[in-house]
């Protein structure tokens, strides 16, 4: 597609655009779209050929140069989105369409919110979501879909029509604390007390380090490639990052990761990583190769918080799913994402099924909102 100056065009992969022209139209603020994360995801082998994930960023271009993005692939399975859309996918070929491939705009494997559409003029914003549409048009591609979407970028897939997911996770919000005792003290005395027993437990016989930039060596990476291996297959069959992922992001954004690992002795023995984004920290992979009472909680959680208000960050992603985390001070919140669909009649039955799921969302949100562990006023 192509407006005057402006050509509008699928690239074969982020490594292949200027690294520079690419980060400039993040605002740098979030790790997971900048040129390094996605890159190495492709360099590493853990998208393209074979595994689903294709990249297919749509750009547009302008005297030559990168002015907008959307973070793109070609889906051939629903995997590693962590927005489900198996449902839709049975109904849809049972009813003899073809699913598969979508488009899907997203960070691959990484359920935290961010910018989709990656621009410094707003005026690009609409013919860039419009240049989405007509791709999957024009491949007869079954529905695109938005995944995560930073909050002040929701209107504008809702302006272009899109239909609204809502959907919940937990974080934790950093209300101006100086030190984990500050956190401490806005809390009811009995979840008070609990938490610091179990910070106590987790550390019997163990010792936390946490290592970031020029600390990250090879032999850290080596440790926590076993634990994310361990949890990958438990939880999804088959890790969906190669050893060489990790070496790669190593490489190229050190001083945006936080790795904490937990040794017992000289040994190593569970490990949690973040990324760090400039008003966020974001959980992403933990894994461990001994089960130690509480440590998944002091690894990803506590020392999370511990970290953010140090670094003077906002809020702690802590991923998705997981109750649990109520408890331990992250609170309810919601996720959007947004949904084009090709056929009209198709179309009809996801946007009755989202309004009333989104009914749905809102009642647990205000149910686990009333379930937190700060104390009442």
């Amino acid at each position: 597609m192509s407006n005057g100056e402006l050509i509008a065009r699928m690239a074969g992969s982020v490594g292949e655009l200027p690294a520079a022209e690419w980060d400039a139209l993040t605002n740098g603020g979030n790790p997971f779209v900048s040129h390094a994360f996605l890159s190495a995801l492709e360099d590493s082998g853990s998208v393209g050929e074979g595994t689903g994930w294709l990249p297919a960023p749509l750009v547009i271009e302008g005297a030559g140069r990168l002015v907008a993005a959307l973070p793109a692939y070609l889906k051939g399975h629903s995997q590693g989105e962590y927005v489900f859309d198996h449902s839709w996918a049975d109904a849809w070929e049972r009813a003899g369409g073809r699913y598969y491939p979508k488009l899907q705009i997203a960070v691959p494997f990484t359920p935290a919110t961010g910018p989709r559409v990656l621009t410094r003029l707003p005026s690009l914003t609409a013919p860039l979501l419009g240049f989405a549409q007509q791709f999957a048009e024009a491949n007869h591609l079954s529905s695109a879909h938005a995944t995560f979407i930073e909050p002040a970028q929701v209107p504008l897939f809702e302006q272009a029509g899109w239909l609204l997911r809502r959907d919940l996770q937990f974080h934790w919000e950093n209300r101006g604390y100086g030190s984990f005792d500050d956190f401490l003290d806005q809390l009811a005395s009995r979840k008070r007390k609990a938490i610091r027993k179990e910070r106590a437990a987790a550390h019997d016989g163990v010792s936390i380090k946490r290592f970031i930039g020029a600390e990250l060596r090879p032999e850290h990476w080596d440790a926590f490639w076993i634990f994310y291996q361990d949890t990958g297959a438990r939880k999804w069959g088959s890790p969906y990052l190669t050893r060489e992922a990790f070496d790669l992001l190593g490489e190229r954004m050190a001083d945006r990761i936080l790795l904490v690992l937990a040794f017992a002795g000289d040994r190593p023995i569970a490990g949690a990583l973040n990324f760090i984004g400039n008003d966020a920290l974001y959980g992403r992979y933990w894994g461990c190769t001994e089960d130690r009472r509480f440590l998944h909680f002091e690894l990803c959680y506590y020392q999370a918080i511990d970290a953010a208000i140090e670094m003077g960050l906002g809020r702690v992603e802590a991923g998705a799913q997981g109750q649990h985390k109520i408890a331990r001070g992250y609170e309810p919140v919601r996720t959007t994402s947004a949904h084009w669909i090709a056929d009209p009649g198709f179309r009809g039955a996801v946007a009755d099924f989202l309004r009333r799921e989104r009914e749905g969302v809102a009642i647990d949100a205000e149910w686990l909102g009333e379930r937190t562990p700060f104390r009442k006023s």
